[in-house]
This record gives structure tokens, sequence and C-alpha cells, in this order.
């Protein structure tokens, strides 16, 4: 009976790594969210990397972690580096293309905990008063990854945008 279970249980998981296995390699992870703000002050949150700290999900897992900057203070060539735990790891952001109040792409390069480039764009479109502000990410999983990966950053996204809400809102009031 108990040599049944352990086959069964161990045909349950190589069923369940084929299935992981032959999930795509690619992946696109994308959230929109409005905001009562003019497109310029939704991109200025993102085309200058000195201001992520106040509504990147990431700055609150860690407020601890190292930070540095190169290049120009914002826009096209603005590199960020980061070290921190375990849940921010370790890695680069590079700014690779900036268009004012349309669109903002970086080049994210990650070294822990497992190693790994994406490409991040913002779209900023205007409706009326408001902006639709659209956060993409597009890239390669790794195995691990493509158990749950689309999903926690779809949440991770979900949270800087209501961040960047608050931010932006708070800040087109004065």
């Amino acid at each position: 009976m108990l040599k049944k279970i352990l086959i069964a249980l161990l045909a349950i998981i190589a069923i369940f790594l084929l299935v992981v296995a032959l999930q795509p390699s690619e992946f696109h992870v994308e959230r929109t969210a409005t905001m009562a703000a003019p497109p310029a002050t939704v991109f200025d949150q993102v085309n200058d990397f000195h201001k992520w700290d106040a509504w990147s999900p990431w700055a609150k897992l860690d407020p601890n972690a190292k930070i540095t900057f190169e290049g120009p203070p914002s826009g096209t060539g603005t590199i960020m580096t980061w070290a921190g735990n375990n849940e921010v790891g370790e890695g680069k952001m590079t700014l690779s293309e900036s268009r004012p109040n349309e669109l903002v792409k970086i080049n994210v390069d990650i070294v822990k905990p497992m190693e790994g480039s994406s490409t991040t764009e913002f779209a900023f479109k205007p409706e009326g008063d408001q902006t639709a502000v659209t956060w993409s990410m597009s890239g390669h999983h790794n195995f691990v990854a493509k158990i749950n990966g689309k999903k926690m950053m779809g949440g991770i996204m979900d949270k800087g945008l209501a961040n960047m809400k608050s931010v932006v809102e708070e800040a087109s009031k004065t």
C-alpha cells in the first residue's frame, strides 16, 4: 500500500514538473491604472530613479537596501543599482529610452536572488484630466519563475501603480 502511494505521489510530481517545463520561457505582464494627474507629473515619477523610493513596491521590502545612481539625474542613460535583503535582491536598471510624457523604457538586470534580464516599459496616455499609466514587463522566465512568476509580478505592479497614484494625486493637489 505504501509503495503504491509513493508511486502515485512521484507520478503527480513528475506530471507537475512536466507541465511547468512545457510552459513558455517568454513572459509578458502588463497592468494599467488611471491617475488624476497630468502625464508630465506621472512621467516625472518614473523618468527620475531618485523618485522611485516614494512609490516603488520594492523600496518598502527593504528600507535599508543600498541604492546607487550613475549617469544623468534623469532620462536616457540613468542607471540605478541596488543591493538588499533576499526579497529585494541585487541588480541594475538602465533607462534606455525616454520620450517625455509618453514612454519610459528600462532594461532590468537582476543578479540575486536569481539571475535574469527583462525590459520594463511605462506608457502614459492622457484621458481628459487624468493619465492612464501602463506598466509592462517582458523577458525570460527560468524554471522556478514559470510556476507563479507572472502572478507574483502582476501583484507587485498593481501595488506599485497604487502607490504611484497616491504620490502623483497628492502632488497634483498642491
